[in-house]
């Protein structure tokens, strides 16, 4: 108890300096998951899409974001076993924003896209684990965290598979493309504004009291998903088929159809994934706050205060707009070539898998759902649509991240303890 006392201030400052970098991390390598696809398939600009990241990222952020931070009380450790040692909880909690930041910042300077949950997991489970002890960590919980790896990109792949299916069924392998485009698109926006619309109430706005039942978020997002209908009909009269265009590439003007349902895609990804990653920078930072106010007290339920919100979002957009360029690279360009027909599949796919997920609870990482969602649309032209190095490299940094996570963690978990104590 002293300790905190004694250096509470010091701690708040350092642990909001790496609450930052951590947010950061999740600008720079997370928010390419829901650009990725929209850059490379040419759907949008790289400054259009940091335009909209910027825009949505911070708007579901803040809004969206969290207002009881749940991270201690998810179970992965058992706040029971360090009502004594507040201060632990406080040393490892900071170490894991800055493992955790750290090993987000090599992946995203490599071009790797990691999941920004595994990393502070693994961090969170390595110095609990190894600072604490063994029984302090929910290892069901971990092995749950382990499952997602497989389940979400496996079922993000068959949803992107069969959704890209289904255009080149009904559209790009029909005698009039164009006009079967401009016929089919409103029922594929419709989609988007349904499923993205269940991303934002079942995963996001819990937070600012609206907890809506599952029956009352279909609803409404049927009523979303109609007004985003008209209002993709109405941008679509405007687009003109291109006989020129169409002269070098067969679906040119087909393309230009699915760049406008690009652009609701990736307005609604951007706001699902700020109102949900954004919990993985300000989480332990909240956690430790919380500890700090309350004089070493343990809280299971902290108030998440606005400023660490705010601190969050301004976090994310920082990292995204200084290097977030490199990991948008690799899942829009590297993996498959993308147009927006197939970013689209991709997309909706992992919006999709994710809904399906925080139904049933089960944690899991936009990261490896949207990466599994653009294998599934290259494995739907054939396996020589994939570049199989870089689909190789990616694997290797997921199965790197917890272990990395977890070793640096530690390894700051006893250099904070040294320091303090």
């Amino acid at each position: 108890m002293s300790i905190i006392a004694q250096y509470g201030d010091i701690i708040v400052i350092l642990a909001c300096i790496f609450g930052f970098f951590m947010a950061w991390g999740v600008g720079a390598n997370d928010v390419a998951n829901a650009m990725g696809t929209s850059v490379g398939s040419k759907a949008l600009t790289l400054k259009q899409a940091i335009m909209i990241a910027i825009l949505f990222e911070f708007a579901g952020a803040y809004l969206a974001g969290g207002a009881v931070t749940s991270t201690i009380r998810k179970g992965i450790i058992d706040p029971g076993i360090l009502s004594g040692n507040p201060e632990l909880l406080v040393f490892g909690m900071m170490s894991a924003l800055l493992a955790a930041g750290i090993w987000l910042l090599v992946a995203t300077h490599f071009g790797w896209p990691v999941s920004t949950t595994h990393s502070i997991v693994g961090a969170i489970v390595g110095f609990a684990a190894v600072g604490i002890s063994v029984d302090a960590v929910n290892w069901g919980k971990v092995s749950k965290i382990v499952a997602s790896w497989v389940v979400s990109p496996v079922t993000a792949g068959f949803i992107a598979f069969f959704l890209f299916r289904s255009v080149q069924r009904l559209i790009l392998d029909t005698a009039n493309p164009f006009e079967n485009a401009k016929r089919y698109v409103p029922m594929y926006i419709f989609l988007v504004g349904f499923i993205v619309s269940m991303v934002t109430f079942t995963k996001g706005l819990k937070h600012i009291g609206l907890d809506l039942s599952w029956g009352m978020s279909a609803l409404i997002s049927v009523g979303v998903a109609a007004l985003t209908m008209m209002l993709g009909i109405a941008m679509l009269k405007k687009v003109k088929a291109d006989p020129e265009a169409d002269k070098d590439y067969h679906f040119a003007s087909v393309e230009k159809v699915f760049g406008v349902l690009m652009m609701f895609t990736a307005c609604a990804m951007a706001f699902a994934h700020g109102s949900n990653d954004v919990a993985n920078a300000v989480g332990p930072l909240a956690a430790i706050v919380g500890v700090v106010n309350s004089g070493g007290e343990v809280v299971q339920k902290s108030v998440m205060p606005a400023w660490i919100l705010l601190l969050g979002g301004a976090g994310i957009v920082a990292g995204l707009v200084m290097y977030g360029h490199k990991v948008i690279a690799t899942v829009g360009n590297n993996i498959t070539e993308l147009t927006p027909s197939r970013g689209f599949a991709a997309t909706l796919a992992a919006a999709t898998t994710v809904v399906v997920a925080s139904g049933t609870g089960l944690p899991i990482s936009t990261t490896h759902t949207l990466v599994g969602a653009v294998l599934g649309v290259g494995i739907a032209r054939g396996l020589a649509a994939l570049n199989l190095r870089v689909v190789g490299t990616i694997f290797a940094s997921w199965i790197v991240t917890l272990p990395a996570g977890a070793i640096l963690a530690i390894m700051f978990f006893f250099m904070f303890k040294g320091m303090f104590t």
